[in-house]
């Protein structure tokens, strides 16, 4: 899941990236307001995680902006204001959710799997093919009920194919979601990373077919 982070303190957006990344989150990050807008128009995103106290534009006007425009896009508010006022007004101009800080990363990052799920509507809490079963509270794969060690980007491939519920999912596609934070990632890096997965599959029923000049998918043999 790709997510954006709209914060201005350095350091906890840092540890944001760091403790989400390791959790098979994408993570971009903004600093400003401003910056806000133009991120959610160009890349396809799963949820916001927006501070109030932004400079450039606040949080307040970011979350209207974005309302104004239909983005449906689900936003977790995350701010020092932590007042019921704040909470109910906030909700009221279209949060789906908040959380004041100091805060646990596991509850954040519960609240951002319910968050997206229930945008997605059609999603259940545990995604499986076969025997693969991925868990979102946990963020955990799971295969022939073993947990399958996966590294952060073998892990963040399997996601992105596991959710195309059985559609191609392109080397483009793969790339922008795997490797948005190495700008200097080649396309042959998808490749590399297919192959690494496909050996940890390899004694299972599941297989990742390439559909040449289509894209790679993940099915059961």
């Amino acid at each position: 899941m790709r997510l954006l982070l709209a914060e201005d303190e350095r350091e906890l957006a840092n540890w944001l990236c760091l403790a989400l990344g390791q959790n098979g989150y994408i993570v971009d990050w903004v600093n400003d307001g401003r910056l806000v807008e133009n991120s959610v128009r160009e890349v396809k995103y799963d949820a916001l995680i927006l501070d109030l106290g932004l400079p450039g534009i606040d949080g307040h006007a970011v979350l209207a902006r974005l309302r104004e425009l239909d983005a449906r896009l689900p936003v977790l508010i995350l701010t020092a204001r932590d007042s019921l006022l704040e909470r109910v007004t906030t909700l009221k101009k279209g949060a789906d959710d908040f959380m004041a800080k100091p805060f646990a990363i596991d509850e954040l990052e519960a609240r951002l799997t319910a968050l997206i799920r229930r945008a997605r509507g059609s999603e259940h809490p545990r995604m499986s093919c076969g025997p693969l079963v991925f868990d979102p509270l946990t963020r955990q794969f799971t295969l022939n009920d073993k947990i399958l060690s996966l590294s952060r980007r073998e892990h963040a491939l399997l996601h992105a194919l596991l959710q195309c519920s059985g559609e191609p999912l392109s080397k483009k596609d793969i790339h922008d979601k795997v490797f948005s934070d190495e700008v200097d990632a080649m396309p042959e890096a998808v490749e590399v990373l297919i192959y690494r997965v496909r050996r940890k599959l390899e004694a299972s029923p599941l297989h990742i077919v390439t559909l040449r000049g289509i894209g790679y998918l993940l099915e059961l043999r």
